[in-house]
């Protein structure tokens, strides 16, 4: 894929989501900082660029898109925020810079997370205030957005990694593509599904989105495994090594470094057959789906 282009679209998506952002104002104005040091600190926007992308196959027109673009990297920063406590993994820098936590504080930095959730659904609340939105589908895409995020979607997957973590216990295979599937891959999902959800996609179109995104997210955890191995720190913006660190099981643990690879590409390959399958042209997703394999950050 041309930097350039995803340079564009990364662009694109900023000007979006940062519009929705608070104004750093008030007696609040701390958290409302800390919430946009981390939504601010940059990253692939991949989630807001597949739903933007995905809204395009399927011939969407309109803004309608925009405020859950927003509200997705909202919910995704939310959760990284929290990730990177030291209750969690611990993280002292995030995307090159330095954590909010340790920038704003512990009891700071749940609260950001905390209102990034919130301001997430305030914001994807406001696609029915577009001119030409249709009803009915805002309200399915706020149904993905919620289910996606929750206790069957990001949340419980997240939920069962601390849950291994603070018991130290060994994980199977089948639990740990669970937590992938859910910690990373259900709000691509959601991205995905919503976008196409937005444009008047039909239900077995959604189906196969979902599909679709479900391999692209599991295939994208594990190469975050891979990268946490041999991957270069200057490049992913974090320390590698953590997972060891913290004895985590990963997919690398489980199936070994070069296994993990062929999986992973395995999982983008049939993403793309399927994808071809929808008969719809969008060069530039294709295109995202397959640097999804052999990323180095």
């Amino acid at each position: 894929m041309s930097d350039s282009l995803m340079k564009v679209a990364q662009l694109k998506a900023d000007d979006i989501i940062f519009k929705y952002l608070p104004e750093e104002k008030g007696y609040p104005t701390t958290v409302i900082s800390a919430m946009n040091y981390s939504v601010k600190a940059g990253g692939k926007r991949i989630r807001p660029i597949f739903m933007y992308e995905t809204f395009k196959l399927f011939d969407g027109e309109g803004e309608v898109v925009e405020p859950f673009m927003a509200a997705i990297e909202m919910i995704h920063n939310y959760s990284l925020v929290h990730d990177d406590l030291e209750a969690m993994d611990n993280d002292e820098f995030r995307r090159g810079r330095k954590t909010t936590h340790v920038i704003y504080g512990e009891g700071m930095a749940v609260l950001a997370g905390d209102g990034l959730l919130n301001l997430a659904f305030e914001t994807a609340l406001k696609a029915f205030d577009v001119p030409g939105a249709k009803k009915d589908r805002v309200v399915k895409a706020l149904k993905i957005l919620a289910d996606k995020s929750g206790l069957y979607g990001m949340l419980g997957g997240q939920a069962c990694d601390v849950d291994a973590e603070e018991k130290k216990r060994m994980i199977g295979l089948d639990e740990l593509i669970y937590i992938h599937e859910n910690k990373t891959g259900a709000l691509i999902q959601a991205a995905m599904m919503i976008g196409a959800c937005l444009a008047g996609a039909k239900k077995a179109e959604l189906d196969k989105i979902s599909e679709i995104a479900l391999l692209v997210g599991t295939a994208f955890q594990i190469e975050d495994d891979v990268l946490d191995v041999e991957g270069d720190e200057k490049l992913i913006g974090k320390r590698v090594g953590s997972d060891e660190k913290n004895n985590k099981t990963t997919y690398v643990t489980l199936k070994g470094l070069e296994q993990a690879k062929e999986d992973a590409k395995e999982m983008s390959e049939k993403a793309i057959r399927l994808y071809d399958g929808l008969d719809r042209e969008n060069d530039f997703l294709r295109e995202l789906i397959i640097s999804m394999i052999g990323r180095t950050s």
